[in-house]
């Protein structure tokens, strides 16, 4: 069997890469590897973070991902955000009384 039909850890954008249990299983020297190298990777069961495996002194701050295998966070169960509201110009002169009235459809 060839390397190019093995999963691989899933590299999150930006983030820790990741590796589920079954996969941890099959691939777990290296995995241990790359752990005692440095990197820190969360391990998943059914999609969850449950555990980390890293270096034995911390490096840098805790990310997202590992605040989320020791519990302090939940992740966010969608991954689908709503695009931000768009920008819109509020005048700074206009009084109260005018705004209500366009509001309320009178005359300003």
């Amino acid at each position: 069997m060839n390397g190019s039909k093995r999963r691989r850890i899933d590299d999150a954008a930006g983030g820790t890469p990741r590796v589920g249990i079954r996969e941890l299983r099959n691939q777990v020297a290296a995995v241990i590897r790359r752990a005692g190298g440095g990197e820190r990777i969360i391990v998943t069961v059914d999609g969850e973070p449950v555990a980390q495996l890293g270096p034995l002194e911390p490096v840098g701050e805790p990310t997202l991902d590992d605040l989320a295998a020791a519990g302090l966070v939940r992740l966010p169960g969608r991954a689908d955000r709503p695009a931000p509201p768009e920008p819109f110009a509020v005048p700074l002169d206009a009084r109260l009384s005018s705004v209500i009235a366009e509001l309320r459809g009178a005359p300003g």
